[in-house]
């Protein structure tokens, strides 16, 4: 084991370690028996222990007690499920440590890898990798202390002072600030404000801070916050790195703090080096503002051309290559990559620089076109293959600023610029799109990208709708929306991601990947370049065409259920994506929040046929009337199209139930696809054993057990993460839903029930987008809007007009028509209604949302009211 920092920690045992705002500072004596204790909880033997990197004295514990306890440690984005769950399956770690409950904990994953961990690796860090794809990089625990040791010496620092940890732990800049101040015993603020808070300031002053360091967009954001305005009487310096800050700005930064004695620092590194490579010296700054300066202590520098011979010429181009050790082992992909030692023994950068004749480096361009903005590294070409697979033919060029896509066809500068940014991960205002009638070529045939170079002084044009604020408002009437909420802190749930996926939809051509985490500034700046293009999410698709099937079912006496299967699997996939968090937390009171938007609609329209009966039919009152002990002829229940909002409230209650013990909750936030699993076959099991155990007959297709299977279908599709889970999903329901069929009557309406969730998995699970023509989504979109209220209302006016009692055997055309016309009408025109209310902001509006009938966005848990298949001995004992 390394006898880095982390093993002697409390050698100075009453000085402060970390300054956490409004709690008793941390002593180093302190956090010392604190990561003792994490490190014996866990146990001997190495381990791959998975971390939630959050700004958190908890995290840094974990952290620290992995190194002390001769683990590898993997630092992982905080509140990021995907990137959790991508880790996890990929490299099997035997420990979690995450915040579960709003308490943070370690848990067992319940992996047993074969492969062992190569006894040098103690860290592993993911690259910031073009269209969201990175690396795992392989570190030593050597090459932690040693880039530690590094920076804090030509820093300078020691245990007087106290460093501004601002910048995320997962990102190797912020984790070198950490590493290098516990390594000569200095403090760390960790404050809980961000750069933009007005507070920041303030308390940055009173933690007595002596240096800061930030992104080049922690600078930008310093600018807007008059930062240099104010007097710190303990700042001594400052850095930046993760990205080149331009050369006004370093000479700006350097001469307001170089007259009061304190030093900037320009600094040049990547993850695969631990951090830090190179730094300019604050006395050279002036004349090198735009360099990244020296190899930092213990490293070399260099330049190679393209045969690998090093360049020793001043002001000549190679490739930048760093020697030193605290270079990468190497990179990894799986669990197996874990076990092998260092795979070199110098870092080619694949950055292109000079040195000058004062030996300083300066970088000049990329080797392998990559940009890198915001501190994620963007490969052109990986760029250029992702627009591709969106139909988009382009040419990639790009700095550290901006990102440039020349294409050709028949697609709008709005949209390929919106895609851009997507794949790329950044924001409009780095993205760029010119449409040409043919890419430019080079006499070889190979694309002139040093003609498309020319186009990068165009600035895009930028048309801004602020609407998207006004979605906000009104989805969420009357909360007050602030520019910097997102979907997510506003409590949204299922029930209005339907209304703010469309209103997207209509703004922006497509919902960006990840909206709901996006705050409504940033969203709005999405829609300044609104997209031509129509993107929905196939579940949108999905829902339309689910409820035009319950419609058409309970129209005519075609065969054709499914519309309700397909809504119960869209039950559990709305359930994974958007309740998840508050299952896993045990936050039941936001899990059943929904259940407002649900049962008031549903209950007036129990209270208008209890008018029109004359009589309550209590069992549809208590939510019981599919359990085949009341009937509609007697007017104990309403009619038999509306168990499903009972069998949906009975999932929430049964989902709550399962989650309620801790130890499940634990296990399935770990790995909830395996979870669902499991669960899957329990619920197939429970299918069959149903009618054994509670026989009661032809009913039996309306109870919660016959179809739980299809909701946890919906579940496991929503965490397919994989390749691999994604074909388990499919295989697991080509085997179940035939056999299905077969034991459910083995006729066509079964086979067609259970024939159609095939396809509805495959489209969730492997086309979550779907590009569709403008015409068809000016369709799609307003039915699966209103689909709840279609399926409240859609036989009311047909069965007020026509004879209730159609007959069995032939409806006529005319009866079709005006049966779905009627019903579609009547749906879409209640949802007309309710948007129209919704936008209200006078007495009316709010008198009509003091009474919940407000419906934001309740489409998103749309509910079918088509039968499941009867068997074909029971196809004519229900209406």
């Amino acid at each position: 084991m390394s006898k880095g920092f982390w093993t002697h920690l409390d050698r100075v045992p009453d000085g402060p370690a970390l300054l956490i705002p409004s709690r008793p500072h941390i002593t180093y004596g302190e956090l010392a028996e604190r990561v003792a204790a994490t490190a014996r909880a866990m146990g001997a033997g190495k381990k791959l222990v998975a971390i939630e990197a959050a700004l958190s004295e908890h995290s840094i514990a974990a952290y620290l007690a992995a190194l002390a306890g001769g683990h590898a440690a993997a630092l992982l984005p905080p509140d990021d499920d995907a990137a959790w769950l991508s880790f996890v399956e990929r490299f099997e770690p035997e420990l979690a440590f995450r915040k579960e409950n709003g308490r943070w904990r370690l848990n067992e994953t319940g992996y047993r890898p074969q492969s062992r961990i190569h006894h040098d690796l103690a860290l592993i860090l993911m690259t910031s990798g073009s269209t969201g794809c990175g690396k795992a990089v392989r570190l030593s625990a050597g090459a932690v202390a040693a880039n530690a040791s590094s920076i804090a010496q030509y820093l300078e620092l020691d245990a007087a002072d106290v460093g501004a940890l601002t910048l995320p732990l997962h990102y190797s800049y912020g984790l070198s600030i950490l590493n290098s101040h516990l390594s000569v015993g200095a403090a760390l603020w960790v404050p809980g404000t961000s750069i933009l808070d007005p507070a920041f300031v303030e308390e940055f002053k009173a933690a007595q801070c002596t240096n800061l360091s930030g992104v080049p967009h922690s600078y930008e954001l310093m600018e807007q916050r008059g930062f240099r305005q104010q007097r710190y009487p303990d700042l001594r310096f400052m850095t930046v790195a993760g990205g080149r800050l331009p050369p006004s700005d370093v000479r700006l930064y350097h001469d307001w703090l170089v007259p009061e004695g304190r030093r900037f620092y320009v600094m040049y590194g990547q993850t695969e080096a631990t951090a830090r490579i190179a730094y300019v010296p604050p006395r050279r700054l002036p004349d090198h503002a735009d360099g990244i300066g020296l190899a930092v202590p213990g490293g070399e520098l260099r330049l190679v051309d393209e045969s690998g011979t090093t360049v020793r010429e001043h002001n000549v181009p190679g490739e930048l290559v760093y020697r030193g050790p605290n270079v990468m082992l190497g990179y990894g992909e799986t669990r197996h990559d874990l076990a092998r030692g260092a795979d070199i023994d110098e870092l080619r950068t694949g950055d292109i620089g000079v040195r000058d004749a004062d030996g300083l480096y300066r970088i000049t361009g990329r080797l392998r076109r990559m940009s890198k903005i915001g501190g994620i590294r963007l490969g052109h070409d990986a760029l250029e293959a992702a627009l591709s697979e969106r139909g988009i033919t382009t040419a990639v060029v790009g700095d550290d600023e901006l990102v440039l896509a020349a294409f050709t066809g028949a697609h709008t500068e709005a949209e390929v610029r919106g895609q851009l940014a997507l794949a790329a991960g950044i924001g409009l205002p780095h993205a760029r799109a010119v449409a040409l009638e043919e890419l430019p070529r080079l006499a070889n045939g190979k694309l002139d990208y040093e003609q498309l170079r020319a186009r990068m002084t165009e600035r895009p044009s930028d048309s801004e709708k602020p609407t998207v604020a006004t979605l906000f408002k009104e989805v969420f009437f009357p909360q007050q929306v602030l520019p910097d909420d997102c979907f997510a802190d506003l409590g949204g749930d299922s029930l209005r991601y339907l209304e703010m996926t469309v209103g997207l939809e209509r703004l922006l051509g497509a919902a960006p990947e990840g909206w709901e985490k996006m705050s409504v500034g940033a969203l709005s700046a999405r829609s300044q370049t609104a997209l031509a293009a129509r993107v929905i999410s196939s579940d949108i698709l999905l829902r339309a065409i689910a409820i035009l099937l319950v419609v058409f079912h309970h129209a005519t006496t075609w065969p054709i259920p499914g519309g309700a299967g397909t809504m119960f699997v869209l039950c559990g996939f709305g359930l994974a994506r958007f309740q998840s968090k508050a299952l896993f937390d045990g936050d039941f009171r936001r899990f059943f929040r929904q259940l407002r938007l649900v049962l008031l609609p549903y209950y007036l329209v129990v209270l208008g046929f209890s008018i029109g009966w004359g009589a309550v039919p209590w069992a549809s009152v208590f939510l019981v009337g599919n359990l085949g002990f009341a009937a509609p002829e007697r007017h104990e229940m309403l009619p038999y199209l509306y168990w499903f909002v009972e069998a949906f409230v009975q999932l929430l209650l049964l989902w709550a139930l399962l989650f309620a013990p801790p130890a499940i909750r634990r296990f399935a936030s770990v790995d909830p696809f395996r979870f669902g699993f499991i669960l899957l076959v329990a619920a197939t099991a429970l299918h069959f054993a149903s009618p054994i155990l509670w026989p009661i007959g032809a009913r039996q297709i309306f109870t919660l057990p016959w179809v739980l299977h299809l909701a946890v279908f919906g579940w496991c599709a929503a965490f397919a993460s994989s390749p691999r889970r994604r074909l388990a999903v499919i295989l697991a329901s080509g085997v179940t839903m035939p056999l299905m069929a077969y034991t459910g009557g083995n006729w066509v309406g079964s086979w067609f029930l259970y024939g159609v969730q095939l396809p509805v998995l495959a489209l969730l699970v492997y086309l979550p987008k779907l590009k569709v023509p403008a015409l068809l989504a000016a369709m799609v979109i307003p039915v699966a809007a209103a689909s709840y209220h279609i399926y409240l209302l859609h036989r009311i006016f047909p069965d007020l007009l026509l004879d209730a009692s159609r007959p069995e055997t032939f409806v006529s055309p005319w009866i079709i028509a005006v049966s779905v016309g009627s019903g579609l009408g009547t749906g879409l025109l209640a949802y007309r209604l309710q948007r129209l209310l919704t936008r209200g902001d006078g007495r009316f509006a709010r008198r009509w949302q003091r009474l919940g009938l407000l419906w934001q966005g309740q489409t998103r848990r749309s509910r079918s009211g088509a039968g499941l298949a009867p068997t074909k001995r029971q196809s004519g004992a229900l209406p």
